[in-house]
């Protein structure tokens, strides 16, 4: 019985952060208040359950504590701390005709490039394309700059993803490396650059579209 109950809370405690934060809202500092509401809540609730079945006391106030400062590290550390990256990237000069982007390039050729533009939070920097010599494409991002956040994706949106709205259509490129610095990505083989125009720093936590780079 112990062991449910403290299995029950953890399972109870996490679906409504998930709730709280990735459904209601796609507002980051609403969705971070409505999760603290829900702690909150969620915590009174487990201290009339302990108050009432003494027995329960201990697996029910354990289990909501550990799962309150697992999750509270995990959303909060973004909040205070950078993670910044300084990686070796790759470099390429624009295509000067049509013809680079369908031969074979004997240096890196640059296929796409655009600026950072602020969405949710603010964000620098440019986000390039490119074929590179010895065969594969990347996406490289420089002199980058986005607030931190839980969970940060890079994304390849189909569409201007102006808001959170247009990100329906997307590769995922995977976790992003740092909110700041230089850093590359492997981009899929055969993905379609003609349809995947933007890049997009999305919050996988809460769903928040943090920045955009259309790419020209």
């Amino acid at each position: 019985m112990k062991a449910v109950a403290a299995v029950a809370v953890v399972i109870v405690v996490v679906a409504g952060i998930w709730v709280s934060g990735g459904l209601i809202t796609d507002d980051f500092s609403l969705a971070m208040a409505l999760t603290a509401a829900w702690m909150g809540l969620a915590g009174t609730a487990c201290v009339l359950i302990a108050w009432r079945r003494r027995d329960l006391r201990v697996p029910v106030l354990g289990a909501y504590l550990v799962t309150a400062v697992v999750v509270g590290t995990y959303l909060g550390r973004s909040q205070f701390l950078d993670d910044e990256v300084s990686e070796k990237v790759a470099t390429a000069a624009p295509p000067s005709a049509k013809a680079d982007r369908e031969s074979p390039p004997s240096a890196n050729l640059q296929l796409g490039r655009g600026r950072f533009e602020p969405v949710a939070h603010s964000a620098r920097g440019s986000a390039t394309t490119i074929r590179l010599a010895r065969g594969g494409r990347v996406l490289t991002l420089t002199g980058f700059e986005v607030d931190n956040g839980p969970d940060l994706r890079v994304y390849l949106v189909a569409g201007p993803a102006r808001d959170e709205a247009e990100v329906t259509d997307y590769e995922d490129l995977g976790g992003l490396k740092g909110n700041k610095g230089d850093q590359q990505y492997d981009l899929p083989r055969g993905l379609d650059l003609e349809r995947y125009t933007t890049v997009v720093i999305w919050c996988r936590a809460f769903s928040v579209n943090f920045a955009r780079a259309p790419l020209r």
